[in-house]
């Protein structure tokens, strides 16, 4: 008999669900109409395949009762009950690395397209803007400029390095220092950003940093800087963005995330120095199925026996 696993949301390209297929009997919650009579009907399942977007909480976790072990198709954990599967004894794998360069290069992409107005320069041509005359504002380069990094771990050191051909400065906050990175250590976030000319959110989501961002670190980037977020909606304070965008105290963002996805506050989408994608930072072919086959393989390495091939940190919980 092949294990039972739960699977929350179809993983891409094709060939993932495929290896999923060939090694177990699924239960593919969202062809459900009814979710709770499909949980029910998977309460003999071992495993839950979810995404860091969508996670498992206490409930979810609580209504399998057979589950043995969870594979996190991303890197966030924050939408993960962990203290829950720690006590249930159930063993967590995630995608950490994989996804590493992809989420980077949508990092430079965003300040790339907010500072050279890529998204604005689009329309501005297909409205018919440009052919009646009228020339966009310019815009500004980021050679020779400043980022900051919230968050300095492996997108965060990969964004620097992409951007060091650009002849940046970086500086990065953490919680303490890092050994071994060559970028400057900022111990506060707003004499961080009072220093940079952009700001790339690139840490972990969850209590620790929800709206880490707020109106005082907005107003130290300033009226010519730029937020960049990759990270989790959670990390800025979305009023406090749009209230400083507003009254022109930051200059523009550049948005891969939001705090109660997939809503996206209107006054962010009628602001032109806004760019916005829909949570689509590791969304390429290659990375998604390099994703996918490590969601498999932490599976199969657990129900043969092995230790997982990527466990989520649990120490600590």
């Amino acid at each position: 008999m092949k294990p039972e696993v739960v699977v929350l949301s179809r993983l891409g390209p094709p060939e993932v669900m495929e290896a999923l297929k060939a090694s177990y009997q699924l239960h593919c919650l969202w062809e459900a109409s009814d979710r709770k009579a499909a949980l029910m009907a998977a309460s003999s399942a071992r495993g839950l395949v979810t995404t860091g977007s969508l996670g498992a909480d206490a409930a979810l976790i609580d209504a399998l009762p057979a589950l043995e072990v969870i594979s996190i198709n991303g890197v966030g954990l924050d939408a993960v009950d962990l203290p829950a599967a720690k006590a249930r004894g159930i063993a967590v794998g995630y995608t950490p690395g994989v996804l590493t360069e992809g989420v980077a290069d949508m990092a430079v992409a965003l300040i790339l397209a907010a500072s050279r107005k890529l998204v604005q320069g689009d329309r501005f041509v297909r409205n018919g803007t440009w052919a009646s005359g009228e020339k966009l504002a310019l815009g500004w380069s980021i050679r020779g400029k400043v980022v900051g990094f919230l968050g300095f771990g492996r997108i965060g050191r990969e964004v620097a390095r992409l951007l060091s051909v650009f002849g940046i400065s970086a500086l990065y906050h953490e919680p303490e220092a890092l050994e071994g990175v060559a970028a400057d250590y900022c111990s506060d976030l707003t004499t961080m950003a009072e220093a940079s000319d952009v700001v790339v959110v690139c840490c972990a989501g969850g209590a620790a940093t929800r709206n880490l961002v707020d109106a005082s670190v907005l107003r130290a980037l300033g009226p010519k800087g730029l937020l960049v977020n990759i990270a989790r909606g959670s990390v800025v304070c979305e009023p406090d963005l749009i209230a400083a965008l507003q009254a022109g105290h930051l200059g523009g963002a550049a948005l891969d995330v939001f705090a109660d996805e997939p809503q996206v506050p209107a006054a962010l989408q009628v602001m032109e120095n806004v760019v916005l994608t829909p949570h689509i930072a590791s969304a390429t072919a290659e990375t998604r199925l390099a994703m996918g086959r490590l969601v498999v393989e932490n599976l199969a390495a657990y129900f043969s026996g092995k230790p997982l091939l990527t466990p989520a940190p649990m120490d600590g919980l």
